[in-house]
């Protein structure tokens, strides 16, 4: 379950990264659709997060699970921050962030996966 999950949360981070760099070079606010992606990326890194927790003796590495357990608590964080500075700031280089921000989630959920299946 963690292998299907995981490309969802990387595929909307990536189409939330594509959408905010899109907003930006329009020099577009955010709305109610990039909330929605936003919400939707918050919603599948939720699921990993438990799914994650719950099947982490799945790692034998101590370093490898401080790391896992370490991006798992703090994915969740990302994507909620960037959102909640986009509205707060009113310019394209807040959209530019919630871009940098979906980038971020989309590569450290992919080394969510690495370490994963390292341990498989």
């Amino acid at each position: 379950m963690v292998e299907p999950l995981t490309y969802a949360v990387v595929g909307l981070a990536a189409l939330l990264c594509v959408v905010a760099v899109v907003y930006a070079a329009r020099d577009r606010l955010i709305d109610d659709p990039l909330l929605v992606v936003v919400g939707l990326v918050e919603l599948g890194l939720g699921v990993l997060l438990v799914v994650g927790l719950v099947r982490l003796d799945h790692i034998d590495e101590s370093a490898e699970r401080a790391t896992f357990v370490a991006y798992l608590a703090t994915l969740p964080l990302i994507p909620v921050g960037t959102a909640f500075l986009a509205i707060k700031e009113k310019s394209r280089w807040a959209m530019a962030a919630v871009a940098v921000g979906g980038f971020a989630v989309a590569v450290m959920t992919a080394r969510l996966l690495q370490i994963w299946t390292a341990h498989a």
